[in-house]
């Protein structure tokens, strides 16, 4: 038993990375975790520990996943996150190696793609190994990867010089608005520049537009705290931004920008969840 054990914990950082990727929850891939562990206790005679835990925690993780009628975790109210701003030591110390964008994305997947895509294409597991599993044969197997990756990436709806510009644009305008850095906002926005924000989130007395350079920039600047959680993504084929704790979507940013001067001239913060629902969203990648 003891080997047994020490077998399995040297498993457990790898089973539980692949859980969480797969059910976008801490709590829920340890969980699944467990299970595993209880279902090796109860088996006898397995020669690939590695792949038998493999497997049994993905298929644990369809079962959660093809069960699940609500998101997974509860993440704070938008009025309860963070009102204090991490130094990058601790923002180090609490970030996933996995975006909260991807984990939103991956949230939109049927559960076989989503299997199907995080097993192969972020940890190298054939799709001879994956069929069984998903209950599909090695080459729809592939097909389910494939359109998985495909909306994982999304399809720009602008030219790649396009896009490269407006990812630059709002880089710095979410770098500046981190760091609560008036100038720095003020540096990228058009001096016409509107801020429309759904009601839903409004604070009682608050605007639902704001105009105005000055105006828009110190509304920013004001939420630094909330901005630690924010990551660039593709919405609706361009560059915005999401803000996910725990990869549930509670808000997205969509941007438009001059063209002379590479500037924003408005953004909307999108938080109602019928729009939101209605938002196309992929991952950023790198500049092409």
């Amino acid at each position: 038993m003891d080997q047994l054990t020490e077998a399995f914990e040297a498993e457990r950082s790898k089973l539980e990375a692949i859980a969480y990727r797969l059910l976008g929850s801490h709590s829920e891939a340890q969980d699944a975790v467990q299970e595993a562990w209880i279902r090796l206790d109860r088996t006898d005679g397995i020669d690939n520990l590695g792949g038998w835990l493999r497997t049994v925690v993905t298929r644990i993780c369809l079962d959660m996943l093809r069960g699940r009628k609500a998101p997974p975790e509860d993440p704070d109210e938008l009025e309860q996150l963070p009102t204090v701003r991490r130094t990058p030591e601790e923002e180090a110390l609490v970030a996933d190696s996995v975006s909260r964008a991807l984990l939103v994305v991956l949230d939109t997947l049927e559960p076989a793609e989503r299997i199907a895509f995080v097993l192969h294409d972020m940890f190298a597991v054939p799709f001879a190994q994956i069929a069984p599993i998903v209950e599909r044969n090695p080459v729809t197997t592939k097909k389910l990867a494939s359109r998985a990756r495909q909306k994982v990436q999304g399809t720009p709806s602008v030219p790649n010089g396009e896009l490269n510009r407006q990812r630059r644009v709002v880089s710095a305008f979410l770098d500046a608005a981190r760091a609560g850095d008036l100038h720095a906002i003020l540096a990228v926005l058009d001096p016409d520049v509107v801020r429309r924000v759904d009601a839903t989130v409004l604070s009682p007395g608050m605007s639902a537009e704001l105009r105005g350079a000055r105006a828009v920039a110190e509304g920013t600047a004001a939420l630094a705290a909330r901005s630690q959680l924010a990551e660039l993504a593709l919405v609706n084929g361009r560059v915005g931004v999401v803000l996910a704790p725990h990869g549930k979507l509670l808000l997205a940013l969509t941007f438009t920008f001059t063209g002379e001067t590479d500037r924003i001239t408005s953004y909307d913060v999108v938080a109602d969840p019928a729009r939101l629902s209605r938002l196309s969203l992929a991952v950023l990648t790198a500049e092409r």
